[in-house]
């Protein structure tokens, strides 16, 4: 499994993924993207971080069933209150908070907006920055609206509180987040309750 990590990790930098877009696709976190793209397939020098490799591939790969975790988490989401806004973390948060959208509208009545958030790490090689990422203007806005923020995994919580710092700068109102996957086991990011699926321990 490891060996087959680091070769795909590999493969990704080849392709120009930078170090955050490798830890995204691979689901790991930054620091065991990291260690991956520096490893050699056949000789591991190093010890790998301790880290869960997450593969939902089959729920990512099959429109049913994507929409019946979309339809979950939007239950949860709407224990929280109204919801105006989905903010979908790219990459793979996006799937979830577009069809979250229409589960939302359904669930509640409101005509629920989608919204995309890039983060830093996809637009820069580095996690020492303390820049923010941004929310796309080709979607809907955070203005004045309760936002539900979206992923498939947290690995540190990192990326959600850049989100939701992004979403108060920008004047709205994050009222939770929802994730898959909580690998942090978090119960809640800069006093923001976190939703999530499965929430991973170590023992």
């Amino acid at each position: 499994m490891k060996q087959k990590l680091i070769q795909k990790a590999q493969e990704l930098r080849q392709h120009g993924f930078t170090t955050g877009e490798i830890a995204d696709e691979l689901n790991v976190s930054m620091d065991t993207a990291r260690w991956l793209t520096l490893q050699k397939p056949t000789e591991i020098k190093a010890e790998a971080p301790v880290d869960f490799a997450i593969n939902w591939k089959s729920i990512g790969g099959n429109s049913t069933r994507l929409n019946f975790v979309s339809g979950a988490l939007s239950d949860m989401a709407l224990t929280h209150g109204e919801v105006d806004t989905i903010v979908g973390i790219a990459v793979s948060g996006i799937p979830f908070a577009t069809v979250m959208a229409d589960f939302i509208e359904d669930m509640s009545g409101v005509d629920a907006s989608l919204a995309i958030f890039h983060p830093n790490k996809h637009r820069k090689d580095s996690d020492e920055s303390d820049d923010e990422g941004t929310i796309s203007t080709n979607f809907g806005t955070v203005e004045g609206k309760k936002v539900v923020i979206v992923d498939d995994v947290i690995t540190s919580g990192k990326t959600a509180r850049e989100v939701i710092h992004t979403v108060k700068d920008l004047g709205g109102i994050p009222t939770c987040v929802t994730v898959l996957i909580d690998k942090a086991g978090l119960s809640e990011i800069e006093g923001i309750p976190v939703e999530s699926l499965i929430k991973v321990s170590r023992l």
